[in-house]
């Protein structure tokens, strides 16, 4: 796959790099991914950076609020409430 083949590595790379990540291309397609990753360096700085960022989400996801926050959030959901008389 060259750069022609992804448009030139612009519109359909990102396309391409999230299904390379997300495992939904076919076993052929995964083959031609990785070779056309370890000659383009535009692309491997896509894919880098996606996998970077769904690090970073997954990491957050993983975070809990501490009990205060959530009591303190119910509370103030709980005053607006009353005060807007729902």
């Amino acid at each position: 796959m060259d750069c022609h083949s992804l448009g030139d590595c612009a519109d359909s790379r990102i396309v391409r790099i999230y299904e390379y990540l997300d495992g939904a291309l076919t076993l052929e397609d995964l083959k031609e991914v990785r070779a056309h990753l370890e000659h383009c360096s535009e692309c491997t700085e896509q894919y880098d950076l996606e996998c970077i960022i769904r690090s970073v989400v997954r990491r957050s996801c993983q975070e809990v609020a501490p009990e205060q926050l959530k009591a303190n959030i119910i509370t103030r959901i709980s005053q607006i409430r009353v005060e807007s008389g729902h």
